[in-house]
């Protein structure tokens, strides 16, 4: 493949696939590759930049952390060259969810690692989780409950095979807990019992729920929950599996220990010693509050899971494709006049040809979604249904999607019809904004040239494009034989010369 770069086994980088998990405490990268349906590690890298300790009261990055966090993306860029675009993930989770800046760090944090970077909600985060730390352990076995805690969050999941039925994201981290109760490095009793009792506080609307729903097996995922397990199985106290007594166990010995600066459990990674203690406390509360015996552990966490998603969508089995469906299912949409709308929609970037270069593959998977999702808002009013459409695709929970992807579609729905508002721009990527304005053009007209809902329509049109001009030629007869086509073309006129675009039409 041209261009590619060879790697050590004799393949095209080309043929790899790639994770990036920007975590709380810690950054991932995780390059592998598919063979003969087995999933091949090829590399692995990772960077303790616990981003969420250089997060302040106001939300904002403080430079050593930005620099950190830059540093380790520039070295991942380099590894990640020569890997198709379409083949490479990269997800931020808690601490970017969080950020009050964070489209400025985002803009120098993609240029770092030249990739885009998708900020996941911590629904989606769990349910990566889960598909990571369950795929291949076989879909008839028993229920599961996984466990991930991270820098800033801690994911909850129950399921049965490769699906889940429960998930949840709690504001519980082993950066941001030992940040509230252990930020001076001192490690009291007392302040032990705080912090183990503040998680299960915290756990509380959880609680009931899960311990209701029941598991067979509990996996424990993420640095933390191995890194207690390690401590204790070089403590001699668990060898497979961490177990309710070897947790407080472990709570003791850190407790004796008395100050951060004093943890040298065998076992125990140097990078994780400044926030063992309170990922321990996290994880004791977890214990303590879902009323956990014992738990098994899992290399497998959020970078396998996107891996396998990202294999999914390479193979044409997109998650978000299943979610869009689902919703469109729920809401009770008009499926026959969704499809002539996509129909017409794909008819009219197909023929925009050059003169807007949109990469079509995304263009086309946006617009499905957008002609299947339209009408949504009429469940709750036809007035401002798109307004409302908007609203609900911005806020729902829809599993494979970024909080960019809801963001795209629903500024699709927003801008189906009426005042071109541009507004519904504002808090997209600079990147996409042409691009979704673009879209909209064309999405706009497929609904006003399906506006009579008629069945198997098939309209006889052709358009044009040079910059900002569009001209729609209709066969010769045919406008005149659907004056209603021809008085909401001319409204539409109004409308996108009001956003600095000129249709005409013929």
């Amino acid at each position: 493949m041209p261009g590619a770069r060879k790697t050590a086994a004799g393949k095209t980088a080309a043929g790899d696939v790639a994770a990036v998990d920007l975590g709380s405490n810690s950054f991932h990268m995780l390059v592998a590759r598919e063979s003969d349906g087995q999933l091949q590690i090829v590399d692995r890298l990772r960077d303790a930049v616990r981003l969420a300790a250089g997060l302040d009261a106001d939300r904002r990055l403080s430079a050593d952390a930005e620099s950190r966090a830059l540093a380790c993306l520039k070295r991942f860029g380099q590894r990640l060259r020569g890997i198709p675009e379409a083949r490479v993930r990269v997800v931020g989770t808690n601490t970017m969810r969080r950020l009050a800046d964070g489209g400025v760090f985002m803009r120098a944090a993609e240029k770092a690692l030249g990739h885009e970077i998708e900020v996941i909600s911590g629904v989606e985060e769990a349910r990566l989780v889960y598909n990571g730390v369950t795929h291949g352990l076989g879909k008839a076995d028993p229920r599961r409950l996984v466990v991930d805690i991270g820098g800033g969050s801690t994911e909850l999941i129950i399921g049965r095979g490769a699906d889940p039925k429960l998930m949840e994201s709690t504001a519980l981290g082993c950066v941001t807990h030992t940040q509230r109760f252990f930020a001076d490095g001192a490690i009291t009793r007392e302040r032990m019992q705080e912090a183990r009792l503040a998680a299960r506080v915290e756990l509380e609307f959880v609680e009931r729920q899960y311990r209701d729903a029941g598991w067979d097996v509990a996996i424990g995922a993420s640095g933390t929950v191995r890194g207690v397990w390690r401590v204790a199985r070089g403590q001699g106290w668990v060898t497979e599996r961490i177990t309710r007594e070897a947790v407080d166990r472990c709570v003791e010995l850190t407790i004796r220990a008395g100050h951060a600066s004093k943890i040298d459990f065998p076992g125990l990674r140097e990078d994780r010693l400044p926030v063992f203690a309170g990922g321990l406390a996290v994880l004791a509360g977890v214990f303590d509050s879902l009323g956990i015996e014992a738990m098994e552990t899992s290399e497998h966490a959020l970078r396998e899971g996107l891996i396998y998603d990202l294999l999914g969508r390479l193979a044409d089995n997109d998650v978000r494709s299943r979610s869009v469906d689902g919703m469109a299912t729920r809401y009770g949409v008009d499926r026959e006049h969704a499809k002539e709308v996509e129909r017409s929609a794909l008819k009219l970037l197909e023929q925009v040809g050059d003169a807007w270069p949109l990469e079509r593959p995304v263009a086309s998977r946006l617009l499905r979604w957008a002609a299947l999702l339209h009408e949504i808002g009429l469940v709750i009013a036809h007035e401002g249904s798109h307004r409302h459409g908007e609203y609900m695709l911005r806020h729902a929970e829809m599993f494979g999607f970024s909080q960019t992807d809801q963001r795209l579609v629903a500024a699709l729905v927003r801008l189906q019809r009426g005042k071109f508002a541009a507004s519904a721009l504002d808090d997209l990527p600079e990147a996409w904004q042409l691009t979704i304005r673009r879209l909209a053009l064309l999405f706009r007209l497929a609904i006003v040239l399906h506006r009579s809902r008629a069945p198997n329509m098939r309209i006889p049109f052709a358009l044009s494009v040079v910059g900002k001009q569009l001209k729609l030629s209709f066969k010769s007869g045919w406008l005149d034989q659907h004056p209603l086509t021809r008085e909401d073309l001319e409204l539409e006129a109004g409308y996108v010369a009001a956003a600095g675009f000129k249709l005409r039409f013929s």
